[in-house]
Formats: structure tokens, C-alpha cells, sequence
């Protein structure tokens, strides 16, 4: 197929940004509660702030297969519009919910043993139970923090997500006042501090369920009424639930490796982990704007297959990678050209900086691949396909990025710049084969998903 086929028009580049720029803002708002909870901690002790960082990593850990486990619905619902079915897009929300509330009683049941399971991985004394703690508190947080996200993705795939962002805003405000009430204790309240902050994001997750319940009442209205009969049909949603299992366990899969490697900084020495995190808050920072690009992607992929338009799906997929990755690569140059400028505004420890310069050009590189891939992802997800870029993930990572990044550092002795560089190849290897599997995949034929 000649390029000229699959240069995608000037309006699909700006439907494009429109989709995927409040996205963008939505993810940041997301991030920034997280560091809202660990500014407020850090005020308190620096135990309170590893155990507020500790018991989010859980959390997340945990989440993060329900959420890709629900990005099922993406391109079911995005199919359908495209294909003016409302109906089929409805049912898909409606099997969204039904999975939502399934996952959310599976996590509360795994999110509870924290506490003794913290101790049992040899976490400090003084970290350990506040962490535990934390992470108990943020359970009655689980059904909103996913049914907020099946309402994101369903207003998503209709290009609404002006609600969302509102959303995001009023969660967000609703999370700094609550911090400082139950953090430090205000109005009577005593201070609870960690438990305090999980008690803040969970109120902040109902808020924002609420608020995106309102600001988007008669969209989501007209999905969810009337209830059809064959939402609970268990054909269809074992069909969803096969297309959204290999999301959830490539989602699972990275964080898992990120966090490992977290723990190995921690083996070569507090500046090792430090500048690390430098480095990761930097890149995960950037990461956002592809990310809501891929998640623009699966959208417009999705409308493309559903209306019958296959070209159009391939011009949509192509216009992802561009701006995904074109992005990715501006900010590289940056992280190359001026590492030192980012380290020293986060902290002013020579130590720590010294790692966080050496380790920051190495994330401009990674990004690049790190946009590649998940641009890459998510048009493959429009299409339907989660199972191939699942197993290119997992060995990617697995069987790549980590067993080589742990052989530089501990067995040759390179130091925390060795991890980054195993990181580097496996995100390398599993932008590649993503974009190999995109070429495959869109090179041939592109049709509707059908979970029945």
C-alpha cells in the first residue's frame, strides 16, 4: 500500500487532537492527586510519605489489571457508534458495568490482606502498617475509581469528554481540601495523617464519580436506560472479558516491571533511588500525552471499522504514531540537551543529582519507544487485537528489558544506569514488534468485533 493511501487528512490530525488533548489534561489531573497525596505526607514524616507511596503502589498495582481488564469496552463501544448502532454501543456500557462491579469485589478481597502482607515482604517496621492501613482505607474507594473509568471510556468512544475533565478538576480540588482537613487535622478533625490521605482519595473518587455522573447525566442516561436483559448474557460477556484479559495482564505486566525495578534502585543505594525517581516522574510525566493520544487512536480506529471504512482506520492508526511519537521525540531532545535543568528542580542533593543527570538522557531514549508502544497499542486495540501485543508486552519486558538491565547492573556492576538501559531495550523491543504488528495487522483486512 502506497504512503499516499495512508497519510491521514488534515481534518482526521485535527479530530485527532481534539479527542486526544482534554484527554491528555485528564490523565495529568489523575497524576497529579497522587502527587498532591505525597506532598501533604511529606509534611508529615518521611515514614508517612513511604508509606503513603507504598500503599498507592499496591493499590495501583492491583488496579491496574481491572483498568485494562475494562478497556474491553473501547473498541466494542467505539465499533458500534461507528456503525450507528446505539444499541449494540449501550449494551457494551451496560457489560462494561457488570464487569466493573465484579472486579471491584475481586480487588476489595485482594486489597485487604495488605497489611500482613507487607510485613511478610519485609517492609520496614515503621512503613509497613500505616501502609497496610492505607491501602485498606482506599477499598470503599474501588467501585467509584473503576466506574469512573467505564464512564471515561464510554463518553470517550462518543467524543464527549469535556465532563470528564470537569471531573477530574472537582476530584482534584475536593482532594486538596480534604487532605488538609484529615491530614493535619482541622475544624476538629483530629490528624490521621496516612490514613487521613486514603480517606481523601477515596472521598475525591466518589466526588468525582458523582461530578461525572452529573456534568454528563443525559449522555450516560441514554446508555444505561433501558437496562437490557442481555447485559447479564454470560456469552457475550465472556467475550468481553477474553478481549479485555490481555490488557489487563499486559497493563499488569509493566507496572509490575516499573516497580521492580523501583526495588532494585533501592539495592544499589537511596541516591540510586532517588534519582530514579526523578527520571521516572519525569518520563511518566511526558508519557501522558501519548497515552491520551492512544487512547484518541483506539477511538477513531474503532468508528473507522464500525462504519465499514478500513482506510480510513489505517490513515487514523498512522495519525496516532505520528503525533505520539513526534511528541515523544520533542521532549527527548530536551532530556538530552538539559538533564541537569530538570534534576536540580527537584532536589538540590549533589548525590542524588549526579544519578538523575545520567539517568535522565537515558529516559529521552526510552520515551520514544515508550510513545511507540503504547500509541501502537491502542490502535490495535480499536481493532480489536489484545492478545499478540499482550505476549509481545510480557516478553518485552520479562524476557527482555529486565533479566538484561539486572545482568548490567549487578552482574557486570554498571551501576543504576545499567537498569535504565535494560529498561530501554525492552521498551525498544516492544515498540518494534508493535509497530510490526500494526503493518501486519491493518495490512490486512479490518472488521467489526462480535462477542456473540
Amino acid at each position: 500500500m502506497r504512503f499516499a493511501q495512508l497519510r491521514p487528512t488534515s481534518t482526521e490530525l485535527r479530530e485527532m487532537l481534539r479527542l486526544a488533548a482534554p484527554i491528555v489534561a485528564v490523565n495529568v489531573g489523575m497524576m497529579f492527586m497522587g502527587v498532591v497525596d505525597s506532598l501533604m505526607l511529606g509534611r508529615v514524616s518521611g515514614a508517612a510519605l513511604a508509606a503513603g507511596v507504598l500503599g498507592n503502589f499496591i493499590f495501583y498495582l492491583c488496579a491496574s489489571f481491572g483498568l485494562g481488564f475494562l478497556l474491553a469496552i473501547d473498541p466494542v463501544v467505539a465499533q458500534a457508534i461507528g456503525a450507528g448502532d446505539a444499541r449494540e454501543a449501550a449494551l457494551g456500557v451496560q457489560r462494561g458495568v457488570v464487569l466493573a462491579i465484579a472486579t471491584s469485589i475481586v480487588m476489595a478481597i485482594l486489597l485487604w490482606p495488605a497489611p500482613k502482607v507487607l510485613t511478610l515482604l519485609g517492609q520496614p517496621a515503621d512503613v509497613a502498617p500505616d501502609a497496610g492501613a492505607f491501602v485498606r482505607w482506599s477499598i470503599p474507594g474501588v467501585f467509584p475509581f473503576f466506574l469512573f473509568a467505564l464512564s471515561r471510556q464510554a463518553l470517550q468512544a462518543h467524543g464527549s469528554v469535556a465532563p470528564v475533565l470537569w471531573a477530574a478538576v472537582v476530584g482534584n480540588v475536593v482532594n486538596v481540601l480534604a487532605n488538609l482537613v484529615l491530614v493535619f487535622g482541622m475544624f476538629g478533625v483530629p490528624a490521621l495523617g496516612v490514613v487521613g490521605s486514603a480517606i481523601s482519595t477515596t472521598i475525591a473518587r466518589w466526588v468525582m464519580l458523582g461530578a461525572i455522573l452529573l456534568f454528563a447525566r443525559q449522555r450516560l442516561r441514554r446508555l444505561v436506560r433501558p437496562w437490557f436483559p442481555e447485559a447479564l448474557a454470560w456469552a457475550p460477556l465472556r467475550g468481553l472479558a477474553a478481549l479485555g484479559a490481555p490488557i489487563g495482564l499486559q497493563f499488569f505486566a509493566e507496572v509490575n516491571a516499573f516497580g521492580l525495578v523501583t526495588i532494585m534502585m533501592g539495592w544499589v543505594g537511596t541516591n540510586a533511588l532517588a534519582g530514579h525517581e526523578i527520571a521516572l516522574n519525569l518520563a511518566s510525566l511526558t508519557f501522558m500525552v501519548p497515552m491520551g493520544v492512544a487512547a484518541a487512536g483506539t477511538v477513531m480506529v474503532g468508528r473507522a471499522i464500525g462504519r465499514g471504512d478500513p482506510a480510513a482506520a489505517r490513515r487514523d492508526a498512522v495519525a496516532a504514531l505520528v503525533v505520539g511519537i513526534g511528541f515523544m521525540s520533542i521532549t527527548a531532545v530536551a532530556f538530552l540537551v538539559v538533564p541537569g535543568l530538570f534534576a536540580r528542580g527537584y532536589t538540590t542533593d549533589g548525590g542524588v543529582i549526579t544519578v538523575a543527570v545520567a539517568l535522565i538522557p537515558i529516559a529521552g531514549i526510552f520515551q520514544v519507544f515508550d510513545g511507540m508502544q503504547v500509541c501502537a497499542t491502542g490502535v490495535l486495540r480499536g481493532a480489536g487485537d489484545t492478545r499478540v501485543p499482550m505476549a509481545i508486552h510480557m516478553a518485552s519486558f520479562w524476557l527482555v528489558g529486565l533479566p538484561l538491565g539486572s545482568w548490567l547492573c549487578f552482574g557486570l556492576d554498571g551501576g543504576p544506569a545499567a537498569l535504565w538501559w535494560g529498561l530501554t531495550a525492552g521498551l525498544a523491543a516492544a515498540g518494534l514488534f508493535q509497530l510490526a504488528r500494526v503493518r501486519s495487522r491493518f495490512g490486512g483486512p479490518l472488521e467489526r468485533l462480535r462477542l456473540s
